[in-house]
């Protein structure tokens, strides 16, 4: 009986003959497509193009190995929002100053900066702002320190570098320190 390994390399070798296209072939396929998960490509690949369910498998394995994770952030500041971007650079750099337990989550929306917990969340909101969410619950809104949602109690709208002041700057801090 083969190993394991012995399968996996017969496979290979025999998968252009077994389903009409090389493991390449199979990929750059997939590629122009938008499924994400193995169970979708290999529904895809029995039923669109006819392949056995263990190359499908094998296809599908492979097309998930190869996928680049995507760069949320990247994605966020781009287009129209790029001008936002080194605003983001910016805010991240003076978050990181305050500590080495700061830690930089980045979602398909948003980056949650936390600590122990999230005490601030950055949003590319518009093509021409960013909206900063602190963790300042308790302390009242005031000028540009907004009322905002449950996880940050309050906003800031920044739409230029100047906007990210000192007094932006000292609420980051008071939320980073109520964080720990």
């Amino acid at each position: 009986m083969a190993s394991p390994e012995e399968q996996l390399a017969s496979m290979m070798s025999n998968m252009l003959e077994k389903t009409g296209r090389t493991l390449e072939q199979w990929l750059s396929l997939l590629a122009k497509t938008d499924l994400q998960k193995h169970g979708q490509i290999v529904k895809f690949l029995k039923s669109e193009h006819d392949v056995g369910h263990g190359y499908a498998n094998l296809i599908a394995s492979k097309a998930l190995e190869t996928k680049q994770p995507v760069d949320l952030v990247a994605e966020q500041y781009s287009g129209a929002k790029a001008t936002l971007k080194p605003m983001y650079d910016e805010i991240v750099a003076f978050a990181r100053s305050l500590g080495d337990d700061v830690e930089i989550a980045p979602k398909k929306a948003s980056v949650s900066l936390r600590r122990k917990k999230q005490f601030a969340l950055i949003t590319a909101a518009t093509k021409t702002r960013i909206d900063l969410g602190l963790a300042l619950k308790g302390d009242p809104a005031k000028g540009r320190l907004e009322t905002y949602n449950a996880m940050c109690s309050h906003r800031v709208r920044l739409e230029t570098s100047s906007d990210f002041d000192h007094e932006v700057k000292a609420w980051i801090e008071e939320s980073y320190g109520r964080a720990g």
